[in-house]
């Protein structure tokens, strides 16, 4: 069997790796794959016209301008496979050795086309410190990665020893008989050993290439894996951090509204006895009635400070036990008039709401028989309770501590509630405020 009856089936091989590789490069646009699938069409081109029969001297200069390409380009292949950034000094003297490579077939092209030379004994003689410096580069770099744990280098080592090997059969062939016979043996053609030494060099660079890329993609994997586990812990942090937040606001609005609440007491307790002293003189037997009213009003206030909203039916129920109070000693001169939808018994305001503008509007009128002062509470359908009384001011400065309406719009700015709406229309003085339909989150869950 001859060179020539095995040469297509190397071809053939170098052509599929060619044809994979370059759907690979395509699929991927990384440089390797674009510097290993010029490497093997290199090989391959250089395989494909030893099956044409050219002048010696033009198929010695496409042959040399082939082969040191691949070599050039194995050179490139071997800084991203070794990872010689990492390795200043090692990649600077392989650029060296790309370098040399270069001008050696810029002086070959120049005997091979323009001079005679190269058909001397001399030529000859002078080509194999060239072949010797090839397996020295070759075997300097098998050397250096033999025991790297890296096993894209590993890869690389085994295609950089497998292509030394052949190319030292290849040298000693060359050596021994110069001039090629195409009838020799296929074991004594020294083309068969450069293409199986370059075939298995494209194999286990394609091995070391689809190693590296599926490195790659499991480091990806698993960076992108901690990126969002840190992306989820970072979440999880700012949600603590809101809900501690949320917390402490909700605290803080407890807080507020506890202090809120304890002023109304001594606010009632102040004009309560102001009211009793009154009394006192002037019916003594309504004034011991009025202390009994008293005290059942308070205690509903002491029960108040236990929450921050009450229903209106409850709140409804106190302020009929309240007016109370207010017939005991202004009688016939104060009237109250509830026009209430019973659709809105369960819903919620802050407690002592009515009672304090009950009392102001008392505290700021003129209350006498000739002139009744007339309360109404009423609801609206847009779900607003209004209370408002007819508007007849004393003349004289009533004393006021400022707490009752302002004490209010506090608490719904608290609740982040619309404000209550104060006005003056048509002889009445009008407090609008909204009713609310459950109670709000953040006091649920303080509650």
């Amino acid at each position: 069997m001859t060179y020539e009856a095995l040469s297509p089936l190397f071809l053939g091989m170098v052509l599929a790796m060619l044809l994979t590789n370059t759907v690979q490069w395509f699929m991927y646009r990384e440089r390797i794959y674009g510097i290993y699938t010029l490497y093997t069409l290199t090989w391959a081109v250089y395989f494909t016209i030893n099956h044409f029969y050219l002048p010696q001297n033009i198929a010695n200069f496409e042959k040399l301008l082939l082969s040191y390409s691949g070599y050039i380009l194995y050179l490139e292949l071997a800084k991203i496979f070794l990872n010689l950034q990492e390795r200043p000094s090692f990649l600077r003297w392989v650029t060296r050795v790309q370098w040399l490579l270069v001008f050696y077939c810029v002086v070959k092209t120049y005997i091979y086309l323009f001079t005679d030379f190269w058909q001397t004994p001399l030529h000859q003689i002078l080509l194999q410190p060239i072949r010797f410096a090839l397996l020295a580069v070759g075997s300097y770099i098998v050397y250096s990665f033999f025991r790297s744990k890296d096993m894209v280098a590993r890869f690389f080592v085994a295609g950089t020893a497998s292509l030394l090997i052949n190319h030292s059969i290849t040298t000693f062939l060359l050596i021994r008989s110069p001039v090629l016979d195409q009838q020799l043996p296929f074991w004594e053609h020294p083309d068969l050993f450069v293409q199986t030494g370059v075939v298995l060099d494209l194999i286990f660079f394609a091995l070391g290439i689809s190693f590296r890329h599926r490195q790659e993609a499991v480091h990806k994997a698993v960076v992108q894996k901690d990126l969002e586990r840190e992306r989820e812990q970072r979440h999880r942090e700012s949600l603590e951090a809101d809900l501690n937040l949320q917390r402490v606001q909700q605290e803080k609005t407890e807080m507020q509204m506890r202090a809120l609440q304890s002023q109304i007491n001594p606010h009632f307790l102040f004009n309560g006895l102001n009211t009793l002293s009154s009394l006192i003189d002037e019916n003594p037997a309504q004034a011991g009635e009025f202390v009994d009213e008293l005290s059942n009003v308070y205690r509903y206030l002491l029960r108040s400070n236990e929450n921050e909203l009450t229903t209106l039916r409850v709140e409804l129920r106190f302020i009929n036990s309240y007016f109370h109070l207010l017939k005991t000693r202004f009688g016939c001169s104060v009237r109250l008039d509830i026009q209430v939808d019973e659709a809105y018994y369960e819903t919620l305001l802050p407690p002592l709401t009515l009672q304090l503008l009950v009392e102001n509007a008392v505290k700021h009128n003129v209350v006498i028989a000739q002139k009744p002062l007339l309360i109404r509470i009423r609801t609206t359908a847009d779900q607003q309770l209004i209370v408002e009384n007819s508007l007849q001011r004393k003349t004289l400065r009533v004393e006021s501590n400022g707490v009752g309406l302002s004490n209010i719009a506090v608490k719904y700015q608290l609740l982040n509630q619309p404000q209550l709406v104060i006005e003056e229309q048509e002889g009445w003085f009008q407090v609008r405020l909204p009713l609310l339909k459950e109670q709000p989150t953040s006091l649920q869950s303080v509650n």
